[in-house]
């Protein structure tokens, strides 16, 4: 496997993709149910084959990325050959950088001195797509472009 396998939620919000998934196999859903109960090790990599499969094409899609905390926020753009991260850390007890509102504040004061700015740039090698899963397993999260165009556009 890959990536990590999805929660059993996550199959549930996937169920009409996963029933095309076992189509595709030449699996119907007797078989599948005959499957889980007489050879579960075939019907786990099923699970798990599916499971890299959405990984995989969510993770070729992701451009933006943000992991935030209370008092900071990592943005991260995914471009074709390499990340830029925008790093802003606020004041404790500012704001909430994990509400709209907490964003709105950063954006308004963002010339305050007390608000730290940091930018960078890494150079992606082969493998985007598991280097975002790393980050991904690190905290972050699939994002919007907003946060990071308007930091990018107020920083440039």
């Amino acid at each position: 496997m890959k990536y990590t396998r999805l929660t059993k939620e996550q199959f549930e919000e996937l169920q009409e993709e996963f029933t095309r998934f076992l189509a595709t196999q030449s699996i119907t859903a007797d078989e599948w149910q005959q499957l889980k109960a007489e050879k579960p090790e075939v019907a786990e990599a099923e699970l798990d084959l599916f499971s890299d499969l959405v990984w995989e094409g969510a993770l070729s899609a992701a451009k933006y990325l943000e992991n935030a905390s209370p008092d900071q926020v990592f943005c991260i753009a995914v471009e074709d050959d390499q990340m830029r991260m925008i790093h802003a850390r606020i004041p404790s007890g500012a704001a909430d950088l994990t509400t709209a509102e907490g964003r709105q504040w950063l954006i308004e004061n963002i010339q305050d001195d007390s608000v730290q700015l940091q930018t960078g740039t890494k150079a992606l090698a082969s493998g985007r797509n598991e280097q975002i899963f790393g980050l991904i397993q690190q905290g972050a999260h699939i994002a919007s472009k907003e946060l990071f165009e308007a930091l990018d556009e107020i920083i440039n």
